[in-house]
């Protein structure tokens, strides 16, 4: 049988240039959350399935990669972060006061379908913020998020503010099944306007309160001025309460200084089970997907037996990467031709220089030392013994 030489699907080898660049995103990203008051945390690769079918996952159960045990679980890999942090809050952390401030730089795992361009393995690095409810912890974590990214050098990037409890509380009026609410939140989702629109005049839709301002929830997108827009469409008590909280949350970004880089978008509905309030997008210029999500999940908590408000976020480190040029590792400057028992002093040598300045030669002769700086163009070639060192150009 022929070796598969090739990666699996929605999988990648990255070389040099790339890991350099993963690595420092991943550094940007936890220097901000650690000067945030942030603490790290790690949950295993491998989880209980049940840990996420049974307490609401954003990931559907056919994007999971499943596997068995010996005792005949099932075991996946871990498709998201915040749930096995949800889960260890509420139980190893459950005696300790509450809110608590993590922070993860994990890989999740999707199963992608074939040849759909998605990656199924995902670089994140994320918080999540648990006990704390209110706007200005919804502010805390979308600040975050916006200077992470500055931290990584980006310039325009821009995160997208929305509401679950505003659509959830114009798909209430219709008293329709869950799966006509579920259809019309695809559409929103996927701003398919045309077939919004043709579902919705179908049948008594029409007759409804929230028929017009649900017509036009996918296409209030932008500035400030779609709040306004979204308060003449609807009288509804819990909608208006959601686009306050949306208000009240923009203007704190704002006199942070983020204004230029926050709008709205209340067509994000997605996953309205699991979000509960404020929601977010993030976009940066040079990456063709989405890089943040986030948002608060107050009810997740009480799926482990702890009830606490949480809200949080995820940043693709790839995504973000992309945006980045990339910067090639440093070139070797040295060779270094060491005597026999010299190997402890070339090693000092190596770490007295910038990292990858200097390279150690496995040549035994000086000869076939000088022969290797050539083929590989080093200028210099050092010359360590017993008594020293000296230095000679190639």
């Amino acid at each position: 049988m022929r070796a598969i030489l090739n990666t699996p699907e929605g999988t990648r080898d990255l070389m040099y240039a790339e890991c350099c660049l993963r690595r420092r995103v991943q550094r940007q990203l936890t220097d901000v959350f650690q000067r945030c008051g942030y603490s790290e945390i790690a949950t295993p690769v491998v989880e209980y399935y049940d840990v996420f079918s049974q307490a609401g996952s954003t990931v559907p159960q056919e994007g999971m990669m499943k596997m068995i045990d010996r005792s005949g679980r099932i075991l996946t890999l871990r498709p998201d972060c915040t749930l096995p942090i949800a889960r260890v809050a509420a139980t190893r952390l459950r005696h300790e006061q509450l809110p608590r401030r993590l922070y993860y730089n994990e890989t999740v795992f999707r199963a992608t379908a074939a040849n759909a361009g998605h990656m199924g393995e995902i670089d994140q690095c994320g918080v999540e913020l648990i006990g704390a409810s209110g706007q200005r912890a919804d502010a805390e974590v979308a600040a975050i998020a916006l200077e992470g990214l500055k931290n990584c050098g980006l310039t325009n990037y821009r995160l997208e503010l929305g509401h679950a409890a505003f659509f959830k509380a114009l798909a209430d009026e219709l008293h329709t099944g869950d799966a006509a609410v579920e259809e019309i939140r695809t559409l929103i989702e996927q701003k398919s306007f045309a077939a919004l629109d043709d579902l919705l005049r179908e049948g008594w839709f029409a007759e409804k309160p929230s028929y017009h301002a649900l017509r036009r929830l996918s296409r209030l997108f932008g500035g400030v001025e779609v709040l306004d827009e979204a308060r003449s469409l609807t009288d509804n008590p819990a909608a208006l309460q959601a686009l306050e909280e949306l208000a009240a949350v923009y203007q704190e970004l704002c006199a942070a200084g983020w204004g230029g880089h926050v709008g709205f978008d209340l067509g994000l509905v997605h996953q309205i089970d699991y979000y509960t309030g404020i929601v977010f997008c993030g976009y940066v210029e040079g990456s063709g997907h989405v890089v943040v999500t986030g948002g608060r999940y107050d009810h997740l908590m009480e799926q482990f037996g702890r009830l606490a408000p949480a809200t949080g976020f995820a940043i693709d480190v790839d995504g973000v990467a992309a945006a980045l040029p990339e910067v090639d590792p440093t070139p070797p400057r040295k060779l270094v031709h060491y005597e026999a028992e010299q190997l402890s002093a070339a090693m000092a040598l190596q770490s007295a220089a910038p990292a990858g300045e200097v390279e150690l030669s496995c040549c035994a002769t000086v000869e076939g030392s000088r022969a290797l700086a050539r083929k590989k163009s080093i200028a210099v070639l050092v010359l360590l013994t017993a008594g020293g060192s000296t230095e000679e150009r190639v």
